[in-house]
């Protein structure tokens, strides 16, 4: 059986007790985690604040060269990397693949990155200069979704501008975090990364230690929430991405045959586990019918299962809470629409829901108002444009969404007036290290990615000098 450590301060070590992992293929434990203390929690704390002067001063072409051998020793163990992931995610081992490449790809971009001195004037007047440095000591706390590149999408910002780095993956996607730590044990200097696992019971400990100068949180808004209150003792820098509720608009001019395998795609990538994942779709009633048929038969045809075994493209839930949650998405489903295709959970071992696509519903609907964060996607009638867009907008959640047009200034039109940090024109789920990503209203605060989500992590600085 594959072990793991915590790593901490330079060290591979034991936890204060061990957990079961559990593959939600089977319902079944695969492997065991090591679980931290509360003790060995502010180990990890105190480890990376003794380690940031130093790592401070370091070179950026070195700390460059670090992160960058981290990917390249990623790269490989790629193939161990990807099946662990199948084991305790249960995407297809096709998406655990792409999860891996795309960690490294993201690695790869962040060791690029050299913010150097911008000069924003020089005249016979003033010299005035920004310069980005370090912020001190970074906690990143990832998800259960996409828990290996989430986590990197935190180290890689904040290693390379300086930081130091104590990350916490969810309990119940820890193995391939800690597998990445000892990947790092041998190339960055101890104390740097420490990669801890828990039970959710650290998270308020590492967010509202006063040592501790930001934290980087993705998962639930109501979780978010919760991490801004403990943060907001020592207002440490904050980014959270939280959840989301996209709407899909598909306009009256559309081709359905050419986008309904992309709509698809967007909505159910990972079981539907994805927060910029297509949530609801809105759909102009002289095509509301095909395009319902259309996706039925889509969802029909889609192998479920294991995702080690070939040919699957849909996996399992990835644990027993989502699998429940699922299973009130699809008895909402059944009360308040019409179910099409699915509408049940498989009959074996795991947590497997049926891909499931559901038309005769409303706004009212929790399936349509809230995140459901399954393989359960809700079709809506529209008759009105700027109705609809107005009920796309109707949400607490800001994260993204997507209009699909024929006509592509039509459908920019219409992209303008949708209240997310991004708006996709006929595709879904896009998203790249050199693109800025941020979520309005309750689907976060702060940007990721690309050099404006880099900068993120340090404090900007100017020197201003009179001549």
């Amino acid at each position: 059986m594959r072990t793991v450590k915590l790593l901490i301060d330079g060290q591979l070590v034991d936890g204060h007790k061990n957990t079961d992992v559990i593959n939600p293929a089977t319902g079944k434990m695969f492997m065991q985690i090591p679980l931290a203390s509360e003790n060995q929690a502010l180990e990890a704390i105190a480890a990376a604040k003794r380690a940031f002067p130093a790592w401070a001063a370091t070179k950026i072409e070195d700390r460059q060269a670090m992160l960058s051998k981290l990917a390249d020793r990623l790269q490989e163990n790629a193939e161990e990397f990807a099946r662990v992931l199948v084991k305790e995610q249960g995407k297809p081992l096709a998406e655990a693949a792409a999860e891996v490449l795309y960690t490294e790809a993201f690695m790869r971009y962040f060791a690029a990155y050299d913010a150097g001195v911008e000069t924003i004037q020089d005249d016979d007047d003033l010299q005035v200069e920004v310069y980005r440095k370090p912020l001190g000591v970074v906690v990143g706390i990832a998800p259960w979704n996409l828990p290996l590149l989430i986590g990197a999408n935190k180290l890689g910002p904040a290693l390379v501008t300086g930081n130091t780095v104590v990350l916490k993956p969810a309990p119940t996607t820890s193995a391939t975090s800690l597998m990445l730590g000892e990947l790092a044990k041998d190339i960055f200097p101890a104390g740097v990364i420490n990669i801890i696992a828990d039970e959710n019971d650290l998270g308020a400990i590492l967010s509202s230690h006063p040592d501790v100068a930001k934290v980087s949180f993705t998962g639930s808004t109501v979780t978010g929430r919760k991490v801004a209150g403990t943060a907001a003792s020592s207002l440490k820098r904050l980014t959270l991405e939280l959840g989301g509720n996209d709407a899909g608009i598909v306009l009256d001019d559309v081709d359905i045959g050419k986008i309904a395998e992309r709509i698809f795609a967007g909505a159910f990538m990972n079981c539907g586990q994805v927060c910029i994942a297509l949530k609801r779709l809105y759909v102009h009633e002289s095509q509301y019918d095909e395009m319902c048929d259309t996706l039925a038969t889509i969802a029909n045809n889609a192998i479920v299962g294991d995702g080690l075994d070939n040919g699957v493209q849909i996996g399992p839930l990835q644990n027993i809470i989502q699998y429940k949650k699922a299973q009130k998405y699809l008895e909402a489903g059944a009360r308040d629409g019409k179910i099409i295709a699915g509408g049940d959970v498989l009959n074996r071992q795991g947590y497997f829901v049926q891909p499931t696509i559901v038309r005769d519903i409303d706004d009212s609907s929790p399936l349509v108002s809230e995140e459901q964060f399954a393989p359960i996607l809700p079709i809506i009638k529209y008759s009105d444009l700027d109705e609809v867009i107005s009920r796309a907008n109707d949400s607490e959640y800001g994260l993204g969404g997507s209009v699909w047009s024929s006509n592509v200034a039509r459908a920019k039109r219409v992209a303008t007036q949708i209240s997310s940090g991004t708006v996709w024109i006929n595709h879904h789920l896009h998203f790249s290290p050199h693109i800025p990503f941020s979520g309005a209203k309750q689907s976060g605060m702060g940007v990721e990615f690309s050099r404006e989500g880099i900068s993120e992590f340090t404090q900007c600085s100017v020197i201003s000098v009179s001549k």
